[in-house]
Formats: C-alpha cells, sequence, structure tokens
C-alpha cells in the first residue's frame, strides 16, 4: 500500500494527449500529489496527437458495450466541456458515412446499428438525394448523417492540459526520454535523461513506444508495435468549398483503419486521407525516413510476415496511392467526384502505433498491461484522442480502485 501521510507521487510516461489527461486526472483526483510527465520530444503531442485531422468521433463504428464504445461516448461530452472552459474551438461540423453503391449497403446498415446502440444523436439515413442536401458535392447512393461528429485542434488541447497540470504543481519534462523502469519494495525507480526519479506509480502512454516500455518491465513478448504512415493530401484552398464538412467511405471490417476521407478542419482547410502504409521506421513520416534498426524488428516479428500473408493485396493498392497522386486521386474522386490531381497538395504525415500480436492480428481496442505499480497502455487505437479524458478515468480507477 502507499503511504498516503506523505504526498502521492506519480509518473506518467507520455506527453501525447491521453498522457497529459491522465496526468491531469491524478491531479484532480488528488491534490497535492506530485505528478511528473516525461516526454523525449522537446514538444507537446509530437507524434500521434499532433499529426491528425482532429476529428472528435461520435460513437458510429464500435461495438456497443466494448470499452471503445463506452470510453467514446463518455469521453466525448468531457472533451466538449473541457473545450469550452479554455476557449477551445469545437467545431460541429458534422460527418457523412457515403455508400458508393448498393454492395455497400449492408455495411452501412451495420454501422448505422452501431451507431444507434451507441446512442448517437440526431442520427440519419439519408438517401441520395439527402445526402446532397448535405454535401453537394459527393457521390454515393446513401449515407449515414451524424450532425455532432466534431472537428478540435488536439495539440491546443494538450497545451491546456498541460497548462492544468502545472497549475496543480505537476511537472512536465520535455527532452527527457525514459530509459530504464523498475519495480522495487517501495515504488517504482524510473531513469530519465540520466536522472534517476522513484514514484508510488507510473502509468505509460508511450504510444510508438509503448512495446519498449513493457519490455522494460519483462512484459510478455505477445505483441508488438508496427507503425503504418498515413499520408494526407489538403485540397487547394480555392477549391475546399467542394466539401462542407466530414465525408467518410464505408470502413473494410477487415482492418481498423476507415480508409482515404475528407474532413474540413478548425482551421477550414480539408484534409485529405489518409492511407496505411508500412513506415520503414518507428516515426517514418517522411519516405526517406529509414531506420535499420526499426525493419529488423518488424521483419524479426512473426505477426509481421502472417499480416502481409493475410492482407498482401490491400498493402498493395495502399502502396500504389502511396506512389502515385494519380493513384491518390482517383481515391478520393469516388466519392468526390470533381476533384483533380491538381486540387490535391502534400501535406504532413502521420504513424500510426498499431499493436499486432504473433498471428498477425491487427488490435482494434485498448490494450492495458499492470505490472506491480506500473501501468502500461500497450494499444490506443483511435478514438484515442476523443476518448482521451475518459481514458484518463479509466486508467486512474484502474489504478487507484479506492479513490
Amino acid at each position: 500500500m502507499t503511504d498516503r501521510s506523505a504526498p502521492l507521487r506519480v509518473g506518467v510516461v507520455g506527453a501525447g494527449i491521453v498522457g497529459l489527461a491522465v496526468a491531469r486526472e491524478v491531479s484532480r483526483r488528488f491534490p497535492g500529489a506530485e505528478v511528473t510527465v516525461f516526454d523525449k520530444e522537446d514538444r507537446l503531442a509530437a507524434h500521434q496527437t499532433g499529426h491528425n485531422s482532429g476529428v472528435v468521433h461520435a460513437g458510429l463504428y464500435y461495438q456497443p458495450g466494448s470499452l471503445k464504445a463506452q470510453l467514446c461516448g463518455r469521453g466525448v461530452p468531457l472533451l466538449r466541456e473541457f473545450c469550452a472552459e479554455h476557449g477551445i474551438p469545437f467545431r460541429e461540423l458534422g460527418k457523412l458515412v457515403v455508400a458508393l453503391d448498393r454492395s455497400e449497403l449492408p455495411a452501412l446498415a451495420e454501422i448505422e446499428r452501431r451507431a444507434r446502440g451507441n446512442g448517437v444523436p440526431d442520427l440519419v439515413r439519408l438517401d441520395a438525394a439527402g445526402m446532397r442536401e448535405i454535401e453537394p458535392h459527393v457521390a454515393g447512393v446513401a449515407a449515414l448523417h451524424s450532425p455532432h461528429t466534431a472537428v478540435v485542434d488536439y495539440p491546443r488541447v494538450c497545451a491546456a492540459l498541460a497548462a492544468e497540470v502545472e497549475a496543480a504543481g505537476g511537472s512536465v519534462l520535455l527532452s527527457s526520454p525514459v530509459t530504464a523502469l523498475r519495480q522495487e519494495t517501495d515504488g517504482v525507480r524510473l531513469v530519465a535523461a540520466g536522472r534517476t526519479h522513484r514514484f508510488d506509480e507510473v502509468i505509460a502512454c508511450a504510444g510508438l513506444s509503448s512495446d519498449a516500455v513493457a519490455a522494460m518491465l519483462g512484459a510478455p513478448d505477445d505483441l508488438r508495435i508496427i507503425p503504418f504512415r498515413g499520408e494526407y493530401f489538403r485540397l487547394r484552398p480555392e477549391r475546399a468549398a467542394l466539401v462542407r464538412g466530414l465525408v467518410y467511405p464505408v470502413p473494410d471490417p477487415r482492418y481498423p483503419f476507415l480508409g482515404v476521407h475528407l474532413t474540413r478542419g478548425v482551421d477550414d482547410q480539408v484534409h485529405v486521407g489518409p492511407n496505411a502504409v508500412l513506415a520503414l521506421s518507428r516515426e517514418g513520416y517522411r519516405r526517406r525516413d529509414v531506420s535499420l534498426r526499426d525493419l529488423r524488428e518488424i521483419a524479426a516479428w512473426p505477426g509481421s510476415w502472417r499480416l502481409a500473408a493475410a492482407h498482401w493485396r490491400s498493402g498493395v493498392a495502399e502502396m500504389a496511392g502511396s506512389a502515385s497522386r494519380r493513384v491518390y486521386a482517383s481515391h478520393v474522386r469516388r466519392y468526390l467526384p470533381q476533384a483533380t490531381v491538381a486540387d490535391l497538395t502534400p501535406a504532413p504525415a502521420g504513424v500510426r502505433a498499431q499493436a499486432v500480436d504473433r498471428q498477425g492480428t491487427l488490435l482494434d481496442d485498448f490494450a492495458l498491461l499492470r505490472r506491480g505499480r506500473v501501468m502500461v497502455v500497450r494499444n490506443a487505437p483511435s478514438p484515442a484522442a476523443t476518448s482521451s479524458l475518459a481514458i484518463a478515468e479509466h486508467l486512474v480507477d484502474a489504478v487507484f480502485p479506492a479513490s
């Protein structure tokens, strides 16, 4: 048991949105606690949080009753309230999930079933005419409209979370990579940037490095992070009026990726993408980013080969879109026929930290590991940013069950 006569000491690994939300939740739950956040980068939200299109998901896709569905449903109102408190724009632009032809109608009906089971508010099923009242330039035979799907600036949310942590007396230590974690009789010893720290509890939300953190604790070698680069374009500003809100495809149920979609952001730029191709480095945001060490680790993982064997056709299609803007544009034109190759301008890519098991299965739900006084988030897929404040509640409840 932790000696509560002394201030509670909690370390958090990772200054993305989940880690910062956890640090804030500990500070709120335990006034006076000494909370320290560590991140190896020199800025907040340097990886997944700062490289997405800013969507606040409404909960359309997730199996009702699943942890993803529960955390998303709880997370949206918490995030909306947080943004209102901090003056951060939270724009409910609405989303269309579009069936291109009749073959996609059964999958669209399944999404509708899940969305209604999750209590997605004001969901409407539209025919082609109704769809075009929402998005006049979009092709398809039917759609689901989620009017309260929103967009937000997640790095700005992170800055506000960090400010709350520091205002409560906590610390956010950037340029501080964690190099060792060790259980001790009275807590956890953590080494970061050459300095040793001791904590009562540590919660690791390390994203692309989550398997490395788990390995420090001697965790079972049953999951490995495989990095997938998501490449984005933007519509040229003079063509941004082609999209009013968010336009998504009916997703392939075999994959946790949603496919190429169009998203108007808080800045009114229209983001196009992402695709999903294997990154050649754990932080391979550019095609020329290659790490031989990371490639060796990917190649040595049996799940990588089983994943490739099962889904090589999809991988080839994604690589074709990556290699050719013309091919990429052809995917976009299925939903937005007026879009041309010239309308697409390159935008920064993101890298998704995708957990893959030894059988080559892409994990599509949250995965947590508890080792003594350390909790590791091993997989935090979308909608992790949407659900971040609810995930923080869930993690703090798990680490401090009597709180």
